[in-house]
């Protein structure tokens, strides 16, 4: 490939399709294909794909999970599958995880396609874009190679099966996609079903009332929390003094529950719903944080009344609840296409998920260096303030060195109260959380320079490499830490992956506090008498294996559970999405124009049969009921003369 001209090595595409034609596999062409690729980026991005970044692209092309840790190039070893599958013609999506990787990754890794005589597309809300600007939606989708979030595919495809004409559709089959930070798309927002929606005619007083009563529950005696799971229940006096405040003699009566979803909603507003955690106030309205990745999921909305609950609590204007016109969860959406495959630095403690859900098996990708970073054991205290001030001293020790330091927070909550720490110590700092995501490529571009201290909620800044400025090699590179486990260790892993990369030095250091969430779920309070017992001040931290062990024990206990809520959800999306593909299919057949004559026919000939057996049950005329089957056969006669037009027909079909 090396001896090969630039005119040369752009006309390779077309022979490869012509050998597909004849008969060779993509498996056939894959030595020259990724070598081409190799080549092409060498000369327009001066970037040469390194042996174990060719491993990667293997594995991807096999419809696997490649796991490579942060820094070893996943943007570039796409670009191996991603031509070579997109050779047959048939187009292949990569799915990324913010807006900001969707536009960035296809003008950056465009030159590659471009020379290979590929068309490179990007979806934007609202908007789409090739490498030549200015197309609409569908001559994205007719791009050899198309870029997007998840959102942005998964609510296309909701929108064409709404679709009234053939020509408002954009997409075509679903033939390969690559996503990008698969655990996050495939894990954690899988348990968020995408919704088009409209507005529902609900009354939204109720709401206020009950966000006027539930503060006024006492915490200890009128509702309990399930420590595992967080499921919030009122005790027997929570259920009185509610009976109480509403003058109803039974909250339970079939009457009155519509009221008990009034009080769950505020209650679970009230209680686990905590403002600049789990939401945000911007522009008058209530927007949810992401738990994973601390980004603001603007126009996303708690479902079955919650989302009102908040607004609610917050006395700010309640929008309507909504009714739902089409919903796929991205899980069924994603295991639509012929083949997936998916790359994070972060798969492997989720890999029997990964294989039992969309039957992905996950391959760990050695490194091109070795790593070499200093993952030191955790420090656990007896009490938060002390958990605090002591990450506190250790950012100043080593902002003292020049070394660069990355704070992992769990909350807004949390990175700004250690922000406001830090300014009271005079340490000039950058905050990353929802409230200022927009910047977050440029912040954590930054993030290794020297003397560079960032305050970021865990997970922020995914897909932007944190490079290392001068000097800071010698100084000891990049130093993290994290102020509290999460719920996966999958978060944990990214939190410490963001320093090492590439050979680079590095460190990482966690502090845990008895109190913090997890530890308090999973017998936090009995480690803190042991630790009382012994005489241990609260200023004094430990390193201890065992209670180490037991973190991780919880962490897997919380993956377990999730993983076992997401595989519900899966099973009764399942039962919906066999009738979703059903109707979609005939509805694109209808759109169409093919010729449902004989399968029309066999519909109202089994709904004859139907009526017949209903009616007239046996040879007995003493058994018959003509009248309930004239009725109902009038009844099926209307809907037939009244469906003039082709989508009118098959809504009969759905009537009936």
């Amino acid at each position: 490939m090396q001896a090969r001209s630039d005119a040369e090595l752009g006309g390779l595409t077309q022979q490869f399709r012509d050998r597909l034609d004849r008969g060779e596999s993509l498996d056939d062409l894959l030595p020259e294909a990724f070598a081409a690729v190799r080549e092409v980026a060498q000369r327009n991005l001066g970037q040469r794909h390194y042996d174990v970044q060719l491993i990667g692209g293997i594995v991807l092309h096999r419809g696997q999970i490649a796991e490579m840790r942060t820094g070893e190039g996943k943007t570039l070893v796409a670009t191996l599958p991603v031509y070579l599958n997109a050779i047959s013609g048939q187009g292949v999506h990569v799915v990324t995880v913010n807006d900001y990787l969707a536009r960035r990754d296809p003008v950056w890794m465009g030159p590659i396609y471009h020379n290979l005589g590929l068309t490179v597309g990007c979806l934007q809300h609202d908007t789409a874009f090739m490498y030549d600007p200015d197309v609409n939606r569908e001559e994205a989708y007719r791009a050899d190679v198309l870029y997007g979030t998840n959102n942005e595919f998964g609510f296309d495809y909701l929108r064409d099966n709404m679709a009234l004409e053939a020509e408002n559709r954009v997409q075509r089959e679903l033939h390969f996609a690559i996503v990008d930070e698969v655990d996050n798309i495939l894990i954690d927002e899988a348990r968020t079903p995408l919704i088009i929606s409209g507005p529902a005619e609900e009354p939204v007083q109720h709401y206020y009332t009950f966000a006027r009563l539930v503060p006024r529950l006492d915490p200890d005696e009128d509702y309990t929390i399930d420590e595992r799971t967080q499921a919030i229940s009122l005790t027997q006096e929570g259920i009185e003094k509610m009976e109480q405040w509403t003058k109803v003699d039974n909250l339970y009566d079939p009457d009155n529950y519509h009221l008990v979803h009034y009080i769950e909603n505020a209650l679970n507003a009230q209680v686990q719903k905590v403002k600049d955690k789990d939401y945000v106030l911007r522009d008058g309205e209530v927007v949810i944080v992401d738990e994973f990745t601390g980004r603001l999921q603007f126009g996303r909305r708690w479902s079955d009344g919650l989302h009102q609950a908040v607004e609610a609590k917050e006395g700010m204007k309640i929008q309507r609840e909504s009714v739902t016109y089409a919903t796929i969860t991205l899980q069924n959406y994603f295991r639509m296409y012929d083949k997936l495959a998916g790359m994070t630095g972060t798969a492997a403690t989720e890999a029997d998920e990964f294989y039992k859900i969309y039957g992905l098996e996950v391959a760990i990708i050695p490194t091109n260096v070795e790593m070499i970073r200093a993952d030191e054991p955790d420090l656990i205290f007896q009490a938060t303030e002390s958990k605090w001030k002591s990450v506190v001293e250790d950012i100043l020790t080593t902002h003292e060195t020049g070394r660069p330091i990355l704070v992992g927070t769990t909350s807004i909550e949390a990175s700004e109260a250690l922000s406001e720490r830090l300014k009271r110590r005079g340490v000039p700092h950058q905050v990353l959380n929802a409230k200022n995501h927009a910047q977050e490529a440029g912040i954590i571009a930054q993030a290794g320079g020297l003397g560079s201290v960032t305050v970021s909620t865990n997970m922020a800044g995914r897909g932007t490499d944190i490079v290392l400025g001068g000097e800071v090699v010698e100084l000891g590179g990049l130093h993290v830490i994290g102020t509290e486990h999460h719920d996966a260790r999958r978060i944990d892993n990214q939190l410490r992956g963001r320093s090492g990369r590439q050979g680079d030095p590095g460190s990482s250091q966690f502090y845990v506090a008895l109190e913090d969430e997890l530890m308090q779920r999973f017998g936090g309070d009995r480690i803190k008498s042991v630790m009382g017992w012994t005489g241990m001040d609260e200023e004094t931290p430990i390193e201890n294996k065992l209670i180490t062990k037991s973190i991780s024990g919880a962490q897997v206990k919380v993956e377990g559970y999730h993983f076992d809520v997401r595989k519900h959800l899966l099973n009764f999306d399942d039962v919906l999405n066999q009738q979703r593909a059903i109707i979609y299919t005939d509805r694109v057949r209808i759109l169409n124009g093919d010729n449902l004559k004989e399968k029309i026919v066999e519909m109202l000939r089994q709904e004859f049969s139907d009526l017949i057996l209903k009616h007239l049950p046996d040879r007995h005329a003493d058994n018959w009921d003509a009248t309930g089957l004239s009725r109902n056969w009038r009844s099926s006669a209307r809907c037939r003369r009244n469906s003039g037009t082709k989508i009118g027909y098959a809504a009969t079909r759905l009537r009936i």
